[in-house]
């Protein structure tokens, strides 16, 4: 699968029955994503496997990678696309040892020299923020559209934006030469998620050309 981050989303499974937790990704991956990560901070190993295996099928009919967040030993379980490694989680260039040369690894960074070593160590892809606050996380740093600007220009792999962004709040971002928007939020809680992953997709292919 091609590595597109035009739209990159980030679930919640957070209060949410499977069925609909499912339906929610589903509906999603239709809308527009174009690059999906789940991120499972509370389940076991073998209930995040099972539900990743189950999201992964979804992912899979429509042609959009799967990535797993921080572990690598689920991803390698069921075979997920890549995994995305923050600042304490394994080191990129130990998860690319392990993962080979074909799995997709992407690393949250704040910084610039952040930015730098993920690159050298192998990451394909950088998330970058948070540029609003999240409710996602209850500690969040946030990140100057200056510093975004700054990492676009210094690494040559695809960066994205992300932390409480959404339809209203991401022109912000013009000029800063994303590859892309990671949403959370603005689509788990929306009531279409499939029109709301549409118009993310269209603002963040706009601010792509600027």
């Amino acid at each position: 699968m091609n590595l597109d981050t035009t739209l990159y989303f980030v679930t919640d499974s957070t209060g949410r029955q499977e069925k609909e937790f499912l339906s929610i990704v589903d509906q999603a991956l239709t809308g527009g994503v174009t690059i999906l990560q789940l991120r499972e901070k509370n389940k076991s190993t073998r209930a995040y496997i099972d539900l990743a295996s189950k999201v992964h099928e979804i992912a899979l009919s429509h042609q959009v990678p799967l990535i797993i967040d921080d572990r690598v030993d689920v991803a390698l379980a069921m075979d997920a696309e890549g995994v995305h490694l923050g600042q304490e989680d394994m080191d990129i260039a130990q998860a690319r040892k392990i993962l080979g040369p074909d799995k997709i690894i992407g690393g949250t960074t704040k910084t610039v020299p952040q930015a730098k070593e993920a690159y050298e160590k192998g990451a394909d892809y950088l998330g970058v923020g948070a540029i609003y606050p999240t409710t996602t996380k209850v500690k969040t740093v946030l990140t100057s559209t200056d510093t975004l600007k700054e990492i676009c220009e210094t690494v040559p792999i695809p960066v994205n934006a992300i932390g409480g962004l959404n339809p209203n709040n991401c022109s912000v971002l013009e000029g800063c030469g994303i590859a892309g928007l990671c949403v959370v939020s603005a689509i788990m809680r929306a009531d279409d998620p499939a029109a709301q992953a549409n118009t993310l997709y269209k603002c963040a292919k706009q601010l792509k050309k600027n």
